[in-house]
């Protein structure tokens, strides 16, 4: 039964995509048959179909002789990705504003091609926008207070990452950079709220990312938990292993201390429908002293009251993206309690991050490339601006 609703749900998932991309191809036929005339319609639409599906095609398991093809498939079909949510949006406005126009009687003689070229410059526009915020990353510091303490009087410094989407798309030279940013901080502890993979752990095993990833330096230690990406990639164990080896624990559903805090990892929410379930955060946080901060991984953002009853100071989420690619940031706000920012609940402490990383295609619109930095301020602590100068001369 349950094989059977999935072939039912994959089957209309690709009837609507084929009518979807039929509609987009359509509407670009119709442009290059004006600027083109005699063009062939045959050639046309293989073409089209052919990048039209093309990130479905390169995640099929071809074999290895022609796995770098299917990787090249990918990258074409993550910008077409793009590409197609742009024209779901613009094609309907502009097919509502042709049906206007000759509804006033006016000359649409030259529409298609002045309509067409315009939509291309805007495709251009948002290509290189989204680029560009998919791939210059800023870092976003939330001062959070705890009233526990651990003894010392310094802030503590955490550094968050999450949906690195290491993979085909996003490699080596991005890492590169969110390991030199993170290091920058210099932080206490750093933690990698899930997703850390994008599905498949091929292409981060066979780019080495892993040398990148255990050159992140902090205090009292380097921790992650797993996202949904994770499960589906289906290699676990292996990801687990590989990065405990290199100095990085993945937490599934277990807790550490370090630096007089807890840190609690959770499995992701996908474990209950794919591993069995996961652990409660009431049986999770069982015996621990509360006297003690306690800072909790959940890659998808849900669960806000149990957690704060539970006795959780500090939520790190990410999972949402905050949509990507706008409008979808409407549809994620209203999904979850909050799908991005910055949360007081009771005493809970919640960040959600937009992630490092892109899934499909590297281009976000209402969204940016972000890391966090917590500084944490504890029972008699104080922030780094209310630090005493010191009274020690230093010649430059």
């Amino acid at each position: 039964m349950k094989n059977l609703r999935m072939l039912i749900s994959g089957t209309v998932m690709l009837l609507v995509l084929g009518l979807v991309n039929f509609y987009i191809g359509y509407h670009l036929w119709v442009l290059l048959e004006n600027l083109l005339p005699g063009i062939s319609a045959g050639v046309y639409w293989t073409v089209f179909m052919v990048i039209a599906f093309a990130y479905m095609i390169g995640m099929v398991p071809w074999p290895k002789a022609v796995k770098p093809v299917a990787r090249m498939f990918k990258v074409v079909g993550s910008y077409y990705l793009a590409c197609m949510e742009f024209a779901v949006i613009m094609l309907p406005l502009t097919d509502l504003l042709y049906w206007m126009l000759g509804l006033t009687g006016f000359e649409r003689s030259a529409f298609t091609a002045e309509a067409g070229t315009t939509l291309l410059l805007l495709l251009a526009v948002f290509l290189l926008w989204g680029s560009r915020n998919a791939w210059s990353t800023i870092v976003r510091t939330h001062p959070i207070r705890i009233d526990k303490s651990i003894g010392t009087s310094s802030p503590l410094t955490v550094a968050v990452a999450s949906d690195l989407h290491l993979g085909n798309i996003v490699g080596n030279r991005h890492l590169r950079k969110m390991v030199a940013e993170i290091n920058r901080m210099k932080p206490d502890i750093i933690l990698l709220a899930g997703d850390v993979l994008d599905d498949s752990i091929e292409p981060f095993i066979r780019n080495g990312m892993i040398e990148h990833l255990k050159q992140l330096k902090a205090r009292h230690g380097v921790f992650a938990v797993l996202g949904n990406h994770e499960y589906y990639g289906g290699s676990i164990g292996e990801y687990t292993e590989l990065m405990a080896s290199n100095g990085i624990r993945v937490l599934q559903d277990e807790v550490v201390e370090t630096a007089g805090v807890y840190i609690v990892g959770r499995k992701d929410k996908t474990a209950e429908s794919m591993e069995g379930g996961r652990l409660s955060v009431p049986l999770l946080l069982e015996g621990l002293d509360h006297s003690r901060p306690v800072i909790m991984m959940d890659h998808q953002p849900t669960g806000f009251d149990i957690a704060a009853k539970a006795g959780v100071d500090v939520l790190l989420s990410g999972h949402t993206h905050r949509g990507q690619i706008a409008p979808n940031h409407w549809i994620t706000k209203r999904l979850f309690e909050l799908d991005w920012g910055y949360l007081l609940k009771d005493k809970l402490h919640v960040v959600v991050s937009s992630g490092y990383g892109t899934w499909g295609p590297p281009i976000r619109l209402a969204s940016r490339s972000e890391l966090i930095k917590l500084e944490v301020l504890l029972e008699g602590s104080k922030s780094y601006s209310e630090e005493p100068l010191s009274a020690k001369t230093v010649l430059i």
